[in-house]
């Protein structure tokens, strides 16, 4: 077997049994010495990430911060034993947040106690939808999603998470609403002079720490910098100043409790909602991130593993006191980067951070908001997606405009209508493609093997007589009738009178049985004006149901060619056309080709 023969068997193999439900466990199995140093590194370089990210998501999502370090412990540990990835890593993400924030605060009122209940109900029932659809083998539900719907979607949420932030900087308190309900109280806060500057400076600081150090020293943990500097900076001013600047304050000591969380009926149900929008966001996130690190590491990822790993991640970390969590587009490159290796790296990680709360909950006493505002906006800027959408404008404008509404849903409208906007607007422009296919009438063209549309080959010759018709997509009950006018127009447009039409069939993968009706009725309307309906190229299992519709005996087995070359070739010698250069030009032709 060759090398890259090889490789690509391997990263295809599918492993079976305990293997596939547990390869954390499996992965034990060759563990060694080595690869644990690699993976203790890592996990400490993703430590000094992991603890100021989870807190500051979980402030974004109108949570007390010590929440964002539960739905990290949790999260790491559960996927280490059932995701298939070697190095993606879970956690709260920021393509959540907003999701999760407008889920749950419209019904807490205010109280955060309550507002941590939901949010783990939440995570509890985004869990259970995630292991349904990865043990119904739903893991093809991610397509639903195409680039433009997700640039669209997320670029709204990086909007939404940038207005829901900038108050912290500023010192603001503001309630949560609408985005431009916070726009709007945000310039208002600004022009009436409620800006607290002493907290302005140290998220603007600590905005200038995290990016500069993006640019010119990416090596340095800018965030953990920026972090660690603007709680040192807030422990050393006077006692005066600090009671201005809201701060984390100490977190609880210990570990989170295992815990039920109990909602009433009615909550539940608005939960649901919001649970299938965070779930179908997360699948899709996952999926695509599992699938570029799989494909660099040269191994396969269980696509519907994954939905289940997600689903009991996201489970565990409802038990205890978490919120939803999805794998993250920012921390998978630093354990990338830092050179992990299996999931021990995110072990090691959930255990320092456990540590963290054990032995040192008051280090994060000084921590101000304002910081962790800075670590969520400079986040935004990950998912922002400028260039792409730029592109889109001019290659392909119509996925752009698809792209601009999911953005102006997802701003105007809320995160949660927003992702619904984005899948229906998904599913309808696949409708619309299905509904209006392309197709096309061809001829010869001099120089080129085959027979190619006259539209976008004007010199192409047609033979007198004969409407050679290419239709581009199965046909079924919504374009049935469109695939019917067209035809008809084909023959009626045709610059001699029409005695056969040959549908160039290789692109129908489909004929349902109202699509079966409508051609019935063709072959009656063309059979009335002299014209015989024949077939070229079209598939074994699509003949197949037309015998079982009784089309065969309709449209008559003659008239069903192997080739398009063939039903020339058989209307030529039919029906004796006068038209002496056409052999010649058709060898011709195939000569210069060939």
């Amino acid at each position: 077997m060759e090398p890259e023969a090889a490789t690509t068997f391997i990263r295809h193999a599918r492993t079976r049994g305990l293997r596939r439900w547990l390869p954390g466990l499996a992965l034990l199995a060759r563990y060694n010495r080595s690869l644990f140093s690699q993976d203790l590194v890592a996990g400490l370089a993703l430590t000094a990430l992991l603890a100021p990210v989870g807190m500051g998501y979980s402030e974004a999502a109108g949570l007390p911060a010590i929440y964002g370090l539960y739905a990290t412990i949790i999260p790491l540990l559960a996927y280490a034993i059932f995701g298939p990835s070697r190095i993606l890593v879970l956690g709260p993400d920021s393509a959540l947040t907003a999701l999760i924030a407008a889920t749950i605060l419209p019904l807490a009122a205010g109280d955060p106690k309550h507002a941590a209940t939901l949010a783990a109900m939440l995570a509890i029932i985004t869990g259970a939808l995630c292991i349904l659809a990865g043990l119904a083998r739903f893991g093809f539900i991610t397509d639903l999603l195409s680039k433009p719907i997700r640039y669209g979607y997320m670029n709204g949420i990086a909007l939404t998470l940038l207005i829901g932030q900038l108050p912290k900087i500023f010192g603001l308190s503001l309630e949560s609403g609408s985005l431009l309900q916070s726009a709007i109280g945000l310039a208002h806060g600004i022009l009436n002079g409620r800006v607290n500057w002493s907290a302005f400076a140290i998220g603007a600081a600590c905005l200038a720490v995290i990016f500069g150090t993006k640019r010119w020293a990416p090596r340095l943990p800018g965030v953990l910098l920026a972090v660690v500097g603007a709680t040192l900076a807030v422990g050393i001013l006077d006692p005066a100043t600090q009671a201005q600047i809201t701060t984390v304050g100490a977190l609880p000591q210990g570990l989170p409790n295992l815990e039920f969380p109990l909602v009433t009926l009615d909550e539940f149900k608005a939960l649901f909602t919001g649970a299938v929008a965070i779930a179908l966001v997360s699948i899709t996130d996952m999926s695509v991130l599992s699938r570029i690190y799989a494909q660099r590491g040269g191994y396969y990822v269980d696509d519907n593993q994954e939905l289940v790993a997600l689903g009991i991640a996201n489970l565990a970390t409802g038990l205890f006191q978490g919120f939803s969590v999805s794998s993250s587009a920012s921390r998978t490159p630093v354990a990338e980067s830092a050179g992990a290796k299996t999931q021990m790296t995110g072990v090691v990680g959930a255990t320092c951070i456990a540590l963290l709360l054990i032995f040192a909950p008051r280090m994060m006493m000084h921590l101000p908001t304002a910081a962790l505002g800075a670590v969520v906006i400079s986040a935004c800027s990950s998912i922002v997606e400028f260039s792409t959408v730029r592109r889109l404008y001019y290659h392909r404008r119509g996925e752009f405009y698809l792209s601009l509404v999911c953005f102006l849903g997802v701003a105007t409208l809320g995160v949660i209508q927003g992702i619904f906007i984005a899948v229906g607007l998904a599913l309808l422009a696949f409708i619309w493609r299905a509904w209006r296919p392309h197709c096309a009438v061809l001829g010869r063209v001099y120089g080129m093997k085959g027979y190619h549309d006259i539209k976008r080959h004007p010199e192409a010759r047609r033979i007198p007589g004969l409407v050679l018709f290419r239709w581009d997509a199965p046909l079924f009950f919504a374009n049935a009738e469109f695939f019917r006018e067209q035809a008809l127009r084909a023959v009626s447009s045709a610059p001699t009178p029409t005695s056969w039409i040959v549908v160039a069939a290789d692109p129908v993968t489909d004929v349902d049985i109202t699509a079966a009706d409508v051609l019935a009725e063709l072959v009656g309307e063309l059979q009335q004006a002299g014209i015989e309906l024949c077939f070229a190229q079209m598939k074994g299992p699509v003949k197949d149901h037309l015998k079982r519709y009784g089309l065969f005996d309709k449209i008559g087995l003659e008239n069903f060619f192997p080739t398009i070359g063939q039903a020339v070739d058989h209307y030529l010698i039919r029906h004796q056309v006068a038209w002496r250069d056409w052999e010649a030009d058709k060898d011709r032709a195939d000569a210069e080709v060939w």
